[in-house]
């Protein structure tokens, strides 16, 4: 870990209550369940050690979807979106994008991405090949589809920092995308994982 990595790590938890009382948490929701005009199920993503994921291995639970980097303020959300997956994984599956679209937070390669996460923060839930998450033509197809509404039904933002969060539900309908400044332990992300669904 970088001396810059740590000095982010110890500071994030003032830097998360500083965000708090700015009040710049923002959360969206899916209007009345709307649901997608193409199945999130169809996507295979590339994992950091080059073996290949299908979506479709998590139909019945819901997907935690989150751009992440090695080099931000909210890198030590590392470890608490292990903390929900260990808590939560009987319900959720979180999986990690890095990717290098803010300020070149996430330079290393792959190997050193999946070797960082696991060392420093026991990062044991998949995670994805380096890509862009923004929307350009070099935009993962897996942001694509939660950030287009003519793909998800009706979402079109966009991560607006490294560790974006998107929810999608047991039947592959996306419910909800989260602030990066929402933790994931929140009660309002861990509620929506709680939920029953209908």
């Amino acid at each position: 870990m970088t001396l810059r990595q740590r000095f982010l790590k110890l500071v994030y938890p003032l830097y998360r209550k500083a965000i708090r009382s700015t009040g710049s948490r923002k959360v969206f929701t899916n209007p009345g369940s709307v649901e997608p005009f193409m199945s999130v199920y169809d996507f295979e993503i590339q994992l950091s050690g080059g073996t290949n994921l299908s979506l479709d291995a998590f139909r019945n639970k819901k997907l935690l979807l989150v751009n992440t980097a090695s080099d931000c303020g909210y890198t030590a959300q590392y470890e608490e979106l292990q903390r929900l997956q260990d808590e939560w994984g009987q319900k959720v599956q979180v999986v990690a994008f890095p990717a290098n679209d803010f300020k070149q937070q996430e330079e290393g390669s792959d190997e050193e991405i999946a070797a960082f996460c696991k060392r420093h923060y026991g990062v044991n839930f998949p995670v994805a090949k380096k890509s862009s998450v923004k929307k350009s033509l070099q935009q993962h197809p897996v942001f694509q589809w939660l950030t287009r509404r003519d793909l998800n039904g009706w979402n079109d933002h966009p991560p607006v920092w490294n560790f974006t969060k998107y929810l999608v539900n047991e039947q592959g309908v996306l419910t909800h995308c989260f602030h990066p400044s929402v933790s994931p332990l929140d009660p309002e992300i861990v509620n929506a994982i709680a939920h029953e669904p209908q």
